[in-house]
Formats: C-alpha cells, sequence, structure tokens
C-alpha cells in the first residue's frame, strides 16, 4: 500500500490521532520538524524535545507546527536525566515515543560524560531517556527508532565501545550507532512486549538534511558516487534523494499506522517491514538489514554494557 515515494501525509490520510500524545526527539530541522509537523497535523499532542530550543521554535513555526517544547541534549546525561525526570513529573502517558534526533560521520569528538559522541549520542542518550521514560509509556504503546542502512558499516564493539584501541572512523562509529539503535528495539521490544508496548527500528533513506554537517561536499559526492558504481554493478537504478516528507513517512507509519505484531522488534524501511537480511555494504537506497542488528544475544549483550556505561540498571 505504501513505498518508497509515500509521504507523511499519504501515510497519514483519514487518521484521527486527537486521542494520541507523542514524543520526538530531534524537532528543530528535518525529519523531526516534519514528522512533529505532520502527527500534529491529524490531531496528536506532540511534545518535541531539542538541544537548542530557539531553533527547534523557529523551525517549527516556519513549518506551521504547533507543539510543546522541551530542552534535551542527548550528549549529556545529565541533561537527559533532568528531561526525563521533568516529564516524568507531568505524570502525562505517551502512546508513541520517536526517537528521531542523531548526528552523523562527526570527527573523533567525546560527550559530556567521555562516551564517543555518536554512541553515545544516538544511543546511550536515547537508551537513558526512553528508559526512564518508560512508565509513561501507555500500554499498546509503541516506540520508534531512526536507524539508518547505515547500520551495515559495522556492528557495535562491546570490548571498546570508545574507541580507545580501535582506530576511529566517522562512519564506523556511525554504524556502530545505529546498529545500537535496531538491537535497543529488539530487546526494549522483548522487555515490554507482555504490556503490548512494542519498539521497532526505521531506516528514512537518503535525503538530504543537516545530519550530514559533518561531511565536505567532496565526502558526500565520493559517498555517492560509490552508491552509484554497485548500483550499476547490479543492474539497479541509480541513487536517488528522498523527500524530507518521504523520508519521515516510514517514522509515522511505524508509530501510528503499522500493525504492532508486524513491527515490533523488527527493522523497517520504505513503510514496510524489511524481510531481506544482507551482508552488502551501505548503499542509502538499497534495502536489507545485517543478521547482527536483529540478534537477540547481541542485544541482551548491548543492554548490559549501555546500563554499566550509565551507570543505571533498567
Amino acid at each position: 500500500m505504501f513505498g518508497k515515494t509515500s509521504t507523511t501525509e499519504d501515510v497519514l490520510s483519514g487518521v484521527d490521532l486527537t486521542s494520541k500524545r507523542v514524543l520526538v526527539t530531534g524537532v528543530s530541522s528535518g525529519l523531526g520538524v516534519e514528522t512533529a509537523r505532520a502527527l500534529a497535523a491529524h490531531g496528536a499532542e506532540v511534545v518535541g524535545a531539542a538541544r537548542d530550543l530557539a531553533k527547534a521554535e523557529g523551525a517549527l513555526a516556519q513549518a506551521g507546527a504547533k507543539i510543546d517544547l522541551v530542552e534535551l541534549d542527548l550528549a549529556s546525561l545529565a541533561s537527559v536525566r533532568a528531561c526525563a525526570d521533568g516529564l516524568n513529573a507531568t505524570g502525562k502517558p505517551f502512546d508513541i515515543v520517536i526517537a528521531n534526533a542523531g548526528i552523523m560521520a562527526t570527527p573523533p569528538m567525546k560527550t559530556s560524560d567521555g562516551f564517543e559522541m555518536q554512541f553515545g549520542t544516538n544511543h546511550l542518550g536515547h537508551f537513558t531517556l526512553i528508559n526512564r521514560i518508560e512508565p509513561l509509556i501507555k500500554d499498546g504503546g509503541r516506540v520508534v527508532m531512526l536507524s539508518s542502512a547505515g547500520h551495515r558499516f559495522s556492528d557495535v564493539n562491546l570490548d571498546d565501545p570508545n574507541f580507545e584501541t580501535t582506530e576511529y572512523t566517522p562512519f564506523g562509529a556511525y554504524g556502530r550507532s545505529k546498529t545500537a539503535n535496531v538491537l535497543f528495539a529488539v530487546e526494549f521490544d522483548r522487555r515490554h512486549k507482555t504490556r503490548g508496548v512494542r519498539a521497532t527500528a526505521v531506516h528514512p533513506g537518503g535525503i538530504q538534511t543537516e545530519l550530514a554537517r559533518h561531511m565536505t561536499e567532496e565526502d558526500l559526492n565520493t559517498l555517492i558516487e560509490r552508491m552509484e558504481a554497485r548500483r550499476a554493478e547490479t543492474g539497479q537504478e541509480g541513487f536517488q534523494y528522498k523527500s524530507i516528507p518521504q523520508g519521515a513517512a516510514t517514522s509515522v507509519w511505524a508509530g501510528a499506522v503499522a500493525n504492532a505484531e508486524e513491527v515490533g522488534g523488527r527493522y523497517c524501511e520504505d513503510c514496510h517491514v524489511t524481510t531481506r537480511v544482507t551482508d552488502e555494504a551501505f548503499d542509502a537506497a538499497s534495502e536489507g538489514v545485517r543478521p547482527y542488528a536483529l540478534d537477540p544475544d547481541n542485544a541482551a549483550a548491548l543492554w548490559a554494557k549501555s546500563e554499566e556505561m550509565v551507570g543505571e540498571r533498567f
């Protein structure tokens, strides 16, 4: 019914979300703004989390989205915990949590807690936030983790998550963090599906957003040229960017439209659950999920390591 070119409005056509309350992280640009806008336009009460509230206010106003905002810096556990405490203090439950915020291909950097920046921001920040507000998620609720085809760059490395002994590469670190997003969904789903709370991971597709801010134009062109070459070798059509409404469609589909049993503990792209397990390299326009990203033992091990790193058990 829906596919690669479906937009948020296609997916939500005829859907009334007036009884739903949703948390979306990363609402200061790109997919987060569109995700929040689309859900609010269909009646949902949306709470948006962002590090830069002034930037978020401007972007949302330009998009015509009226939502509540909370401050959240995923690269600081103090900020994450303060955000979770504030949300818990209201006592207002959520039907859907969409972990949209993320960074990509940064130079070697550390979070304020000393974690490798991409793993710390994309995974550990969301890991701590979502687990801390888990009691607010209604029975039958949904958690959507934004992963990426970039998870195919690399599995998590639980022996050296901060690149202390292995050579740092921007996309290797990105791959680890995006694999972690899938594995978190797998384990969170296992732990909470008994009360109907299901978690899923999604790949939005290749979209021109601020996510690539740390890449030079030359780096980006080189990446696209490599993808084009691989696609030509296999007889596939050339790479094409998705629009932002197309990129956000899988997030709102997985959170508000798809069948819970269908998406729970799975990896989705182009508004459907991926059935293709692949060992192929990264390609933003091709389908497939690496086996290690859905491995339940890998997911359980990552959960334990993440608890150790943030100093909390959930």
